[in-house]
């Protein structure tokens, strides 16, 4: 008897946990919805405007957050249908968020070719590759994605397998990270040909990428391969989702980094704060 009211309990104390952790999940996610979607189409209609012959790099980033506003509004039909699984909506969810991490890596991609390869960068920057480019970056997570989701529809192929190919495919991005920002560093001391300005913008981006990658998309990966192992824990997967679900946010910094003037009066105000230093220490 005594057993069964401390097993009751317990399961009382679990589920009311629970509900808390999915109505905490509810609230996060709204307010993503909420700021994002605004946010995100009015950057996307700002970014427009800074498009130019010879001024490319926006379009990647346009890209970006067009996949962010996809998220964004699967996101939305999820809590409207709550507690119902859509198979169709989770697709296009998981597509694009591959397709946002195939645009992080052209975003760092294209600054690495600045400092890296200037020479070579200044003749290949033109609208039509950058188009090709995003064009082929839109194409592969359906190349990737598709098969195994319909082997899961129509052959019920275990949803593990898409999970897999999720996971694989984000375990990927995070050494080009890596390697852009490291080899960018390496090469900033040999490039004359770029400005100071144009410099601090180009490794402001690269770490800001490196960092929304490590910081919201890593945790989940993590928490992917050790639920494959046979690790569950819903915290840390609810956690680690939420982590995901505020990437469509933080890819809205990435406006700052592109716009001169911004980066302009962030350059004037350190240099202003080691003056003042200087003096003050003299």
């Amino acid at each position: 008897m005594t057993e069964n009211y401390i097993n009751v309990t317990h399961w009382n104390a679990s589920y009311e946990y629970y509900q808390k952790l999915d109505f905490i999940r509810h609230v996060v996610t709204c307010i993503i919805i909420s700021i994002g979607l605004p946010l995100t189409l009015m950057v996307i209609y700002a970014l427009c405007f800074l498009v130019r012959k010879d001024h490319v790099a926006p379009i990647y980033v346009i890209n970006l957050l067009i996949s962010d506003v996809i998220q964004v509004c699967c996101l939305l039909i999820q809590e409207i249908i709550q507690n119902q699984t859509h198979a169709i909506v989770d697709y296009i969810y998981s597509s694009g968020l591959l397709t946002s991490v195939c645009f992080m890596v052209c975003v760092s991609l294209q600054r690495y070719l600045v400092i890296a390869h200037p020479l070579w960068y200044r003749f290949k920057r033109t609208i039509k590759i950058s188009v090709v480019v995003s064009v082929v970056a839109w194409l592969i997570p359906h190349v990737i994605l598709l098969p195994p989701f319909l082997l899961y529809l129509f052959l019920l192929v275990p949803v593990k397998v898409i999970g897999s190919v999720i996971i694989i495919f984000l375990i990927i991005p995070f050494p080009l990270f890596v390697f852009f920002l490291v080899g960018t560093f390496k090469a900033l001391s040999a490039s004359v040909s770029v400005p100071s300005e144009e410099k601090c913008r180009i490794v402001g981006m690269l770490v800001l990428v490196l960092l929304i990658y490590t910081l919201l998309f890593l945790p989940w990966i993590i928490f992917a391969l050790l639920k494959n192992l046979i690790i569950f824990d819903r915290t840390l997967g609810v956690l680690s989702l939420m982590f995901i679900k505020l990437s469509p946010l933080a890819d809205l910094i990435m406006y700052v980094f592109l716009r001169k003037d911004s980066i302009g009066k962030l350059c004037t105000t350190v240099n202003w704060c080691r003056v003042v230093n200087a003096d003050t220490n003299i």
